[in-house]
């Protein structure tokens, strides 16, 4: 297997979505996408698609995964980063065509599954209270080392006290997509994962959760760039995403958007 064949294997594996019989599959714009989009960017590209006939391939996955694979000649045409910085660290190092554009501001939330020993609670209280009395076995968040959702529930749980007391429970999930199939499978008592993770139907169904003060962790500042080999297609789905429709949707999902 080449290493462009095996790149994208790779994508496809991440998450890549099927392709709508209007539009050809060869044609489609690649988009790397943070996997905290998952659901919000899945219905752009549907409405997208179905207003101009173009297609789009996502793949969905951790932001600093997908700047590593950038940086090793993956064939993404558009990144769409939970993290400005691995943008501009691209941009920086001639692997984009720009710095992009602000797209979205993520926020976090506790969640946990529907039976849980533990409760959502902003102030991460029951967490607390279930950490010290052996309430809480396993508890979930994306991995810090190349995934800005995990990075951001690392220093909420570090301003609320309780890193080092979580550690013997934590379970990381390669992304903030599988942090949140973890924290609400039943075998976790909960975890952190995206707002707009948990306002999807798919999971919000799932159990409850609450949203953690911004001021507890830095900002999630999601900035969006066409890369080098961008074709037309990402050029107008670039474009599509700052599109009213497209923030409907978005702020839909619990995004704050830019200039709101």
């Amino acid at each position: 297997m080449t290493p462009l064949r095996r790149i994208l294997a790779v994508a496809v594996a991440m998450g890549i979505g099927l392709m709508p019989p209007v539009a050809r599959a060869e044609d489609a714009a690649l988009v790397a996408a943070a996997a905290d989009l998952k659901f919000a960017v899945q219905e752009i590209a549907d409405a997208f698609t179905a207003e101009t006939g173009k297609g789009v391939k996502l793949a969905f996955g951790s932001t600093g995964n997908f700047a590593r694979q950038i940086r090793e000649g993956a064939p993404f045409e558009l990144f769409m980063a939970a993290d400005e910085a691995f943008i501009l660290d691209l941009a920086k190092d001639g692997f984009l065509r720009d710095e992009g554009t602000l797209y979205a501001e993520g926020r976090i939330v506790i969640m946990v599954p529907h039976g849980s020993a533990l409760k959502a609670d902003a102030a991460l209280d029951d967490l607390a209270a279930g950490l010290a009395d052996e309430r809480v076995k396993k508890f979930a968040i994306a991995n810090p080392e190349h995934a800005p959702y995990g990075m951001r529930a690392e220093e909420a749980l570090r301003h609320r006290g309780l890193w080092d007391k979580v550690q013997p429970a934590l379970v990381m999930g390669e992304n903030v997509a599988q942090a949140a199939q973890f924290a609400t499978s039943g075998n976790a008592q909960g975890g952190i994962v995206a707002y707009s993770l948990a306002l999807s139907p798919e999971v919000s169904k799932l159990g409850s959760f609450a949203l953690i003060p911004a001021e507890w962790h830095s900002p999630l500042l999601q900035r969006m760039a066409l890369t080098k080999n961008a074709r037309a297609g990402a050029e107008a789905f670039y474009a599509y995403m700052q599109s009213p429709k497209a923030r409907e949707i978005m702020e839909r999902y619990g995004f704050v958007l830019p200039g709101e």
